[in-house]
């Protein structure tokens, strides 16, 4: 299945079949999740840079409710917000999924580029599942990795 990319069609077309209706129901349940990403990889003592393919994919896995996704969006090195995937909410089928393309040309993110992705849900529902791929070569070299998405929660107050 494609991806949704900065180059491509929009997650909605690309991904009408894991999609359905957003649920007309309050939504009870929110959260949000941080998922570091590398477009880029300093190698070689800083010599060298390493460019990346990166696919952030979103799992609902909850067999029985549907998955709203309220925000997809992707933040560069300093912290600016690069792109903006969704126009509006979308609901997610149970255990279907939707992904979002970087491509190794597309270096905006740099080293320390990141996703956050909100969701909500009518009721109890189980965690989504949300991590990126990165995939790249230096020469003969090739490289794959994954990068788990972490559920933001707020720290500090005992």
């Amino acid at each position: 299945m494609p991806a949704a990319s900065a180059q491509g069609g929009s997650i909605e077309q690309t991904f009408a079949s894991s999609l359905t209706s957003v649920p007309a129901e309050p939504l009870a349940v929110s959260g949000a999740f941080y998922v570091p990403v590398y477009s880029s990889v300093s190698m070689a003592q800083g010599k060298l840079r390493a460019d990346f393919s990166v696919t952030l994919s979103v799992h609902n896995a909850s067999e029985t409710r549907p998955l709203v996704l309220k925000r997809i969006a992707y933040f560069d090195t300093a912290g600016k917000m690069v792109e903006s995937y969704l126009k509006a909410p979308i609901a997610l089928k149970p255990f279907s999924t939707i992904e979002v393309f970087i491509p190794t040309s597309d270096v905006r993110g740099g080293t320390g580029a990141n996703f956050v992705v909100n969701f909500a849900a009518t009721g109890e529902i189980a965690e989504p599942v949300v991590e990126a791929l990165m995939v790249g070569g230096v020469g003969a070299g090739h490289y794959a990795f994954i990068s788990q998405g972490r559920p933001i929660r707020l720290v500090g107050k005992n």
